[in-house]
């Protein structure tokens, strides 16, 4: 795999989580009660954190010669 496409393959899974913690924060903060909120709200800042770091790798690591 072409190192271009390790690229674009870690962005889009930096996309799908920051879906996951966008969905994640919206039940933890209407959906749950209890210790549940508590277990959403920090699986939604998880995967918000490392999806920018992801992000960071991709966007900092710089063009791809080919």
């Amino acid at each position: 795999m072409s190192p271009a496409l390790m690229k674009m393959w870690i962005a889009l899974a930096s996309m799908g989580f920051m879906f996951v913690a966008i969905i994640s924060i919206y039940f933890s903060r209407f959906k749950m009660k209890g210790f549940l909120k508590i277990a959403f709200a920090a699986i939604a800042y998880f995967f918000m954190i490392l999806a920018g770091l992801l992000i960071l790798f991709v966007v900092f690591s710089g063009p791809v010669n080919e």
